[in-house]
């Protein structure tokens, strides 16, 4: 949320100090000016996340269009083995070496053989779609991540994340994601403390007043709308920090020495003399084939839609995952040895840490995948929601602007009223959350000095 201007004029206490007091009557001023300086300076940085983010929401159905070719395939009776699928993307790109492959979930679907090939961006493989029933080749295309965007998806996950800046680019994503927070929660806080003078009582917070005018009508919108969104704001601020350059270097160090990082799979090589071993007695070649990789994979339970990983080295197993990140979520694997067809290890879902499943979870809502289009319709009202509140705010912050001499409802230096019990505490705690979130801190460093030049001028021209 942006500023929410107070419809009263308030004293600047700069020039009226007033006595030292731990009440919210202190605190207000505090919050009101850091949420007016946040809704001015930061909104900007805001407001093309949430433009960027409401066109990533659609991301997944205008991949659907564009890729169709690609994606579909004939329904076919039956389909043709596994191995004669990834042969044929082979044949046509005899130059790649297959990484991975994700067979067709459902029917009507195209199976997925990944290729990596000389010149690819980091994190990029080649997708070659193959019709599961004729082995025909249906289109190839550049895969991007564990999420296997296409190019147009990966377009604009990528104008998201970096303005397609690279990795300065990254600093005006974590930016936003610092400060959302901050912003939802001090336009909360102010919101409600406006309920003892409301005399809707709480549907006057929960529904704007349509029969308001002005500046009245404006905030009505802004705080009502703000409340509704309030949950969602956080959820997007937190798991967006986690994609975070600096900001994300912190929370994972801290998710390492609290033992909640995501747990792996052992793909620890077989013993290379046992191998020999099994395939002479058996008189098997050392590679029993994406088939029966596939088939003891089923006898442990997984079903599609799979990622069957190849070998990165000799004597590596598969590692075959299932990839259903949908709720309920379906991620478990198992490793099996190329040699002898055998499951070696085998990683559930439902043993990961609580704080690593919450991440999964976290992560995969914030992307719109955790409830599939449900998921995506949320994030694109979240997105217009954000979009509306900096609107609204802009117009407040207009039509109270200093220049048409309405005093200021965000009046500076109010810290000077708040009791030093209650100030430390808050320094302490700014100082900390500016050191976890660097971006948060310097930028909260230079509001304060912004803030200071100010009251210097005031003082020298007033």
């Amino acid at each position: 949320m942006t500023s929410t201007a107070d419809v009263h004029r308030v004293a600047d206490p700069a020039r009226s100090p007033r006595p030292r007091r731990a009440t919210w009557s202190a605190l207000r001023p505090l919050v009101m000016r850091l949420h007016f300086y946040a809704g001015i300076l930061i909104a900007p940085f805001l407001l093309v996340a949430a433009t960027t983010g409401l066109l990533y929401a659609a991301s997944f159905q205008i991949e659907q269009v564009v890729y169709r070719h690609e994606l579909t395939a004939s329904v076919g009776q039956t389909s043709l083995p596994l191995s004669e699928q990834v042969a044929a993307a082979r044949q046509a790109h005899p130059e790649g070496t297959v990484t991975a492959v994700r067979p067709a979930a459902e029917p009507g679907q195209t199976t997925r053989v990944l290729l990596d090939l000389p010149g690819l961006a980091e994190s990029t493989q080649m997708a070659v779609f193959v019709d599961p029933s004729t082995s025909q080749v249906r289109g190839t295309l550049e895969s991007y991540g564990s999420s296997g965007a296409l190019p147009v998806r990966a377009w604009i996950s990528t104008l998201h994340r970096t303005l397609h800046l690279g990795e300065p680019g990254r600093i005006y994503s974590e930016l936003a994601a610092s400060w959302l927070w901050v912003v939802a929660l001090g336009g909360l806080v102010l919101w409600l403390s406006r309920r003892r003078r409301n005399r809707r009582g709480l549907r006057g917070l929960l529904t704007p007043d349509r029969a308001a005018g002005g500046l009245r009508r404006t905030l009505s919108w802004h705080g009502s709308l703000g409340l509704w969104a309030v949950l969602g704001l956080l959820f997007l601020s937190a798991t967006g920090l986690t994609w975070s350059k600096y900001a994300g270097a912190n929370i994972d160090e801290l998710r390492a020495t609290l033992g909640w990082t995501t747990p792996s799979i052992s793909t620890s090589s077989v013993d290379h003399a046992e191998h020999s071993r099994v395939g002479h007695q058996a008189g098997i070649a050392s590679d029993v084939g994406v088939d029966q990789v596939v088939q003891a994979a089923a006898g442990r339970g997984l079903s599609g839609p799979l990622e069957i990983v190849w070998p990165g080295e000799t004597g590596s197993p598969y590692v075959v995952k299932e990839i259903d990140k949908t709720a309920p979520t379906r991620l478990d694997q198992v490793a099996v040895d190329p040699a002898t067809g055998q499951v070696v290890a085998e990683l559930r879902f439902a043993d990961y840490p609580l704080a690593a499943k919450l991440t999964r979870w976290g992560i995969d809502g914030h992307m719109g995948l955790l409830f599939g289009l449900a998921n995506q319709i949320v994030l694109a009202a979240l997105a217009v929601g954000v979009i509306t509140l900096i609107v609204l705010g802009y117009q407040m912050w207009w039509r109270r602007r200093p220049t048409r001499g309405f005093g200021t409802p965000y009046p500076r230096g109010g810290w000077r009223a708040v009791h030093w019990a209650v100030l430390v505490p808050l320094a302490f705690l700014a100082l900390a959350v500016g050191y976890f979130l660097p971006l948060m801190g310097i930028s909260l460093a230079a509001f304060l000095v912004i803030d200071a030049l100010l009251g210097l001028r005031s003082r020298l021209t007033g």
